[in-house]
């Protein structure tokens, strides 16, 4: 079983940069993509932005130029820049990894991490 932790959500004004960790155990399981979803008060839960395990990305159309993923497969880790956050990206943001076993598709999230754009 996977267990994602994430790391890095805080309070900033808009125009302002963070940056949201996520940690993926154990540390030598192959999880085939992680990606992040967030999700506002009273909306749904949204992509983020995704990176499979050969480095490829896709990001949702609000993020695209201003977030950026990448991933350390040997430490099994993610991380996402976010730049030029603006109100809207207030938000939990999670963690998902995603993979495959046996033909079976399976799924774990993080708890949550809070972000909030606010001056």
């Amino acid at each position: 079983q996977v267990q994602l932790m994430e790391s890095g959500g805080g309070s900033v004004q808009p125009g302002g940069s963070l940056r949201l960790s996520c940690v993926a155990s154990p540390r030598d399981f192959p999880v085939y993509r992680m990606g992040w979803y967030r999700q506002a008060p009273d909306k749904q839960r949204e992509l983020v932005a995704t990176i499979n395990y050969d480095g490829s990305t896709n990001y949702g159309d609000s993020v695209k130029g201003r977030f950026i993923i990448s991933r350390d497969n040997a430490k099994n880790t993610m991380t996402l820049q976010m730049n030029s956050l603006e109100a809207e990206d207030t938000a939990v943001y999670y963690c998902n990894g995603h993979w495959v076993s046996a033909n079976r598709p399976y799924d774990a999230w993080g708890q949550g991490t809070q972000v909030i754009v606010s001056s």
